[in-house]
């Protein structure tokens, strides 16, 4: 019944007050407004689309509310290019935090985006939607809380409306809920009357040039539609005097879309006056239109740099590449979306997984996307050292010594990071300080855990700092680890690649100034251990500057130290971002997990393996693990 009542709304369904229709909503205000509205409407009337979502408030997450909001009040989506300012029905700057903490026991919340078709005629969004959300208010009969954002950034200029989903007072109010006819078509036919009011109603050389521009789209329209509605076994036939066939000048232009659709394979003509309109024909102008969106949305990131465009990246592609630009490819559903200027030369945009804050993710910043169950090179060599399936860093470190290895202490370090992960994970066992036992099947087991942990590709920031940024700071960057590894040939010699080529050319004549590098012929002989000391350096600075804010003293935790202190606040530092320790006396700084973010301001206890920490969530001194 859903597929059939989905199949119906998508091929024009009306009011619920029309003949032949579903039935009225039988709950929720605004039933009786849902039969009502646009009464007067014409086909000459403004059009308006609004997109509408309730979003359940406990399912959607703690941060989703918080992160909406950003979102929606975000850079660069005013006239002039500046930051959103949101508002409501009396104030022209509303304050988002307090609207968020009136709503945070709320059940639910509704979201609409409205967006005039005469959007830049209109020229007062603002009062628009204050004029719309007041008629809501009559139609549902009671005063409304609200917060709006209008955004000027795209070719549809459009509102972004969040609505709470509690009326009345605090402590004696009670949910609001709207009926879904009024959801679906009151409140579009409510803004269609105010856009008719204000402009007037349109005139035919407008409903002309309106239908004209449809022909020539490659995205689903009005005119498709029309066709899908009219067509009787996948045949349109457009025969005057044929049942359902519309005026001369309507057939006409069916006409000109349907050869524009045989142009695109998308239909078949039968004779003079039919055609056969192919299989899924919507589905695919659908996917059309949503893939100019994304070539639209990738031309305003890149900014005229010329880049090979990948709209749709392979599932199992890895990309590496700096933030040109981030956004919702799904405004209304919060589907977060990148677009990356790859080190390959290329630039690409990605869908991320639902969830993700993206104001994590700062514009131009380092990312890699990558799929998760992709074998990990540092596997296979925690297989290929372990002797009788036992792991352990010093014949592993006396091996890289061995072979020459650039950096054998940061090169265990990762490895020793890698086998606390499949430790907590269950994979391996730690039998004793500096010894795991590796079983012969790791990789199969690994690959398996990683595609049941994250089932869709992950993004990992790999630095926050742009590599301009990167090439004269004092800490481990993301250039000093491809330098280490050797990945001096792995940048394309073009597009983005390039720029990370002369920063690295660039890092390293710094590292050379600063003794941690030298030139020996044509070579470039690095530091021992350079990433350690890069860290090391960067981490005495800060801890300097933290010990003369607030007089406590340093502590350096040393190798498998036990520290338990309270969690005051994390740092993003150049090598990464670490958690500041304070036991009243002294404070540490050890590198950050999200699992303790939720612990701010109370105890933890972490204990250091390398550069991997063991937290322990809920430590009381004196009473133990609880």
């Amino acid at each position: 019944m859903s597929q059939v009542l989905k199949a119906v709304s998508k091929s024009g369904v009306k009011a619920s007050d029309t003949r032949g229709a579903r039935p009225a909503s039988t709950f929720g205000r605004g039933r009786m407004a849902a039969g009502l509205a646009g009464r007067g409407l014409g086909a000459s009337a403004r059009r308006v689309v609004i997109k509408s979502r309730f979003v359940v408030l406990k399912r959607a997450g703690a941060k989703a509310v918080s992160a909406h909001l950003r979102y929606i009040e975000r850079e660069g989506v005013t006239r002039n290019g500046q930051k959103g300012q949101a508002y409501g029905a009396d104030t022209d700057a509303a304050d988002l935090q307090a609207f968020e903490e009136r709503g945070r026991g709320d059940r639910h919340q509704f979201r609409l985006i409205v967006s005039p078709e005469d959007a830049p005629e209109l020229q007062d969004l603002r009062g628009f939607t204050r004029q719309l959300m007041r008629r809501m208010e009559i139609d549902l009969e009671t005063p409304l809380d609200w917060v709006a954002v209008d955004h000027w950034d795209t070719d549809n200029p459009h509102t972004h409306i969040v609505l709470r989903g509690w009326i009345g007072s605090e402590r004696q109010g009670r949910d609001l809920v709207i009926a879904p006819d009024y959801l679906a078509h009151g409140v579009r036919l409510r803004a269609c009357e105010i856009a008719t009011e204000w402009m007037g109603p349109r005139t035919e050389a407008e409903i002309r040039q309106s239908l004209q521009r449809e022909v020539e789209q490659q995205r689903l329209t009005g005119l498709d539609r029309q066709l899908l509605r009219q067509a009787e076994v996948d045949v349109v036939d457009l025969t005057e005097g044929a049942g359902n066939v519309p005026g001369t000048q309507r057939r006409t232009l069916l006409r000109a879309r349907l050869q524009r659709l045989e142009a695109m394979s998308l239909a078949e003509r039968i004779d003079a006056n039919r055609w056969r309109l192919a299989a899924g024909m919507d589905q695919t102008l659908a996917a059309m239109g949503e893939r100019g969106d994304i070539l639209r949305t990738m031309h305003r990131a890149m900014k005229g740099e010329q880049r090979e465009l990948v709209t749709d990246p392979p599932a199992d592609a890895s990309v590496v590449g700096r933030i040109a630009g981030k956004g919702l490819g799904d405004e209304l559903h919060d589907r977060p979306c990148l677009v990356v200027d790859g080190i390959d030369g290329r630039a690409y945009y990605l869908k991320l997984p639902a969830g993700i804050d993206l104001g994590g993710l700062p514009l131009g910043g380092i990312v890699e996307f990558r799929p998760p169950t992709r074998e990990s090179i540092v596997d296979r060599n925690i297989l290929a050292v372990a002797r009788d399936g036992i792991y352990t860093p010093a014949s592993h470190r006396a091996q890289l010594v061995q072979t020459g290895d650039r950096d054998p202490e940061t090169t265990v370090e990762i490895h020793v990071r890698r086998l606390e992960a499949l430790r907590r994970s269950g994979i391996v066992e730690r039998i004793a300080d500096g010894a795991w036992t590796v079983p012969s099947d790791l990789l199969r087991q690994a690959r398996e855990h990683g595609a049941l942990k994250m089932p869709r590709r992950a993004v990992l920031l790999r630095s926050h700092l742009s590599i301009e940024q990167q090439v004269r700071a004092i800490g481990a960057t993301w250039l000093d680890r491809g330098l280490v590894a050797g990945d001096m040939a792995r940048p394309a010699v073009q597009g983005f690649g390039a720029q990370v080529r002369e920063a690295m050319r660039q890092r390293v004549e710094f590292l050379i100034g600063q003794g941690l590098a030298e030139r020996r012929g044509q070579r470039v002989v690095f530091a021992r251990n350079l990433l350690a000391t890069l860290r090391d350096r960067e981490l005495s600075e800060t801890a300097r500057a933290i010990a003369s804010e607030t007089g406590l003293k340093y502590r350096r935790p040393a190798n498998g130290q036990k520290l338990a202190a309270t969690y005051r606040r994390s740092l993003m530092l150049v090598s990464g971002r670490y958690a500041l320790l304070d036991d009243g006396v002294g404070f540490s700084l050890v590198p950050w997990k999200p699992v303790i973010e939720s612990r701010l301001g109370k105890q933890v206890a972490a204990t250091l393996h390398g550069r991997e920490v063991a937290w322990e969530i809920g430590y009381r001194r004196g009473i133990g693990i609880c």
